[in-house]
């Protein structure tokens, strides 16, 4: 029987972070609507809490919370402590969970975050046909092509994940069936990997219900986020943009600040704003280089200001500069002066930001994704 006919089955496996979760779940609700059925897995409780319909639950998500990474880390620090102490610590953790999903589900593809290397060690140990869903565009650049020790302590870190659950793949952040990027060349440019890249573009969360409050009087409205992540490591750069903002008559502030410990007269200030719809109304985001906040502001074709901390920030602040549609600050080192000169030069890089605002709009999104994955399923 052709189980095409009838609908197929896709299991979505991710970490438990919401940033990371967000694009693949406009691609279930896609692949929903046509028909197929979806079930995700990850560790619990808090993918149970960020997702809808059938969990299946692999490992604890506890032990394996951003939250535990010492803020200080940069550069290689932070990459070791990402590979040794989160990733293959969260896939020999989710392995057990993710083969429980598979044998009970019988998934026809399976939907592997590149975080979530658990997914597609399963799934190749299983020969089984799986997507890499990368929601970030990070890797797709190969940065370690020019640090060939690094790259070589990173393959073996994934060889004796492998070897220790008994499967043989070359690579667990690339499916060689199919490369789900959630970003356009445009942006991202060429992907330097060898693996069937698709670009489908961001997949942004739908408006709210109700209508955002309007945070614009008769004056530009410049957003300064830099996520909910980062609010204690942040609040220096937070209090030197309300500074800056202070400063600036001719625009009108906006600063999330989750922590709520700030205070002006001249600068509104949030615990957290519905950033599609405050973008909306907005001219500059001044944010930390996060992949989501970053694809809503260009979405909207607003040029950014980029303060970028760790991790993948750095590479995504020097993608959108070299696009020309924004300008990077130190993170660590920028004042309310240097905050207000870049926010001042900001409008010049609009013309960069529509255009791969349109980018976005042309790459086809959760439907692509959808189409693709079904392929993948007919193939397999």
């Amino acid at each position: 029987m052709d189980r095409t006919a009838f609908g197929m089955r896709f299991l979505l496996v991710v970490p438990p972070l919401a940033g990371h979760i967000a694009p693949l779940r406009g691609v279930a609700a896609e692949l929903s609507s046509r028909g197929h059925e979806v079930a995700w897995c990850g560790p619990s409780p808090e993918v149970s809490a960020l997702v809808p319909g059938k969990v299946f639950a692999a490992g604890d998500s506890r032990p394996f919370s951003v939250a535990l990474r010492p803020p200080e880390l940069r550069g290689f620090a932070a990459l070791k402590y990402l590979w040794e102490s989160y990733l293959v610590p969260l896939a020999d953790a989710m392995v057990p969970g993710v083969q429980f999903a598979v044998d009970a589900f019988r998934p026809d593809v399976v939907v592997a975050d590149q975080q979530a290397l658990a997914g597609a060690l399963v799934a190749a140990r299983g020969g089984l046909p799986w997507a890499t869903s990368a929601s970030t565009s990070t890797e797709l650049a190969d940065p370690l092509a020019s640090m060939p020790r690094i790259a070589s302590w990173v393959t073996g870190l994934q060889t004796r994940l492998c070897a220790r659950h008994g499967a043989r793949v070359a690579d667990l952040r690339f499916s060689p069936h199919l490369v789900l990027a959630f970003t356009t060349r445009a942006l991202a440019g060429q992907a330097r990997v060898a693996a069937p890249v698709c670009y489908v573009g961001p997949i942004l969360p739908p408006a709210s219900n109700g209508s955002a409050r309007s945070f614009v009087d008769t004056r530009p409205l410049v957003v300064v986020t830099l996520g909910t992540s980062n609010a204690s490591a942040g609040q220096r750069f937070l209090a030197e943009s309300v500074a800056a903002l202070a400063g600036m008559p001719d625009v009108q502030g906006l600063v999330v600040d989750p922590t709520g410990t700030l205070e002006s007269e001249e600068v509104a200030l949030a615990w957290r704003i519905p950033q599609v719809e405050v973008f909306a109304q907005a001219s500059v985001v001044v944010c930390h280089g996060g992949h989501n906040t970053v694809c809503e502001a260009l979405a909207a074709g607003l040029p950014l200001v980029l303060a970028p901390i760790r991790d993948d920030q750095s590479m995504l602040a020097q993608q959108v500069v070299a696009a020309q549609a924004g300008v990077r600050l130190r993170f660590d080192r920028a004042r309310a002066a240097d905050i207000r000169d870049a926010i001042e030069s900001a409008p010049k890089y609009r013309e960069g930001a529509e255009r791969i605002g349109a980018s976005f709009a042309a790459a086809g999104g959760a439907p692509e994704a959808a189409a693709r994955l079904e392929g993948l399923g007919s193939a397999g």
